[in-house]
């Protein structure tokens, strides 16, 4: 459910179960924690299949178990976050729930005019992964993290757009994202590498 390809300096991580609103479980979690610590590549894309990037958490295995407050969604985050080189989120549709985090922690993102993105949390009664509540403030400004996380609204895109949350509105994201990679996958990696340090 996790495809992973590496080209021309780039892993593109594929979340590949339409069917359920590509909603992740546990493992799929994981898995996609695995590429990304253990890639040498210099550029990271995130997308999905279908007209959503990703629903959140299954909500079979959130009724089953504790996926809605696992470690794994924390790992995968930090895993994006912590990547040596650029990454990028190619949303080819709404972003939800804990599906945000990766997405936040992302370098860069790039969205289909008709993506929404919200993090519920609020109305099921738990609280947002540890790392994500500042890093929305940090892309997006306070007061939109606290419109998303306090009030459970559902964002467009344009809205995420003007707020930095989004910083590509685009028919085709995965062409306009490989376009935006091309001089960074291009680049000597320990340059790419520097820049994005002295960034913070």
């Amino acid at each position: 459910m996790i495809q992973a390809a590496t080209r021309n300096g780039c892993l593109t991580l594929t979340i590949n179960r339409p069917d359920k609103a590509n909603a992740l479980s546990e493992d799929m979690l994981s898995e996609l924690s695995d590429h990304i610590e253990r890639t040498s590549a210099q550029a990271l894309i995130l997308t999905g299949t279908g007209k959503v990037f990703s629903a959140g958490a299954d909500l079979d295995d959130v009724r089953g178990g504790t996926l809605a407050t696992s470690p794994q969604w924390e790992r995968l985050s930090g895993a994006v976050a912590a990547f040596q080189g650029v990454s990028v989120a190619a949303l080819n549709g709404t972003a939800a729930g804990g599906a945000m985090g990766m997405v936040l922690a992302c370098d860069l993102r790039v969205a289909v005019p008709t993506a929404k993105f919200f993090y519920p949390v609020i109305k099921i009664g738990v609280l947002p992964q540890p790392s994500d509540p500042a890093r929305l403030a940090a892309v997006a400004g306070p007061s939109m993290a606290k419109r998303i996380l306090m009030t459970g609204a559902k964002i467009t895109a344009q809205e995420a757009l003007s707020s930095g949350l989004v910083d590509v509105i685009s028919n085709d994201p995965m062409s306009d994202v490989e376009a935006i990679l091309a001089p960074a996958v291009a680049a000597p990696k320990d340059q790419l590498v520097a820049i994005k340090a002295m960034i913070g």
